[in-house]
């Protein structure tokens, strides 16, 4: 998963207008305790990012 398909998915999900900010602010324990955007920038591939989010905000089987 390229960082692009990463952002067009949690836009999908949480909005265009939100996605960033809860990117920001969200920590997963998942992570390291970091955030979303914290965890990618550390260089942590975005389908390992994609799949911590995906736990935490419980989405369906179909979106793994």
């Amino acid at each position: 998963m390229r960082h692009t398909e990463f952002w067009a998915r949690m836009d999908r999900h949480l909005g265009e207008g939100y996605a960033r900010v809860w990117a920001d602010t969200f920590v997963i324990g998942i992570l390291d305790h970091r955030t979303a955007t914290e965890a990618l920038d550390a260089g942590v591939p975005p389908k390992e990012v994609w799949r911590a989010v995906w736990e935490v905000r419980e989405l369906p089987a179909s979106e793994r």
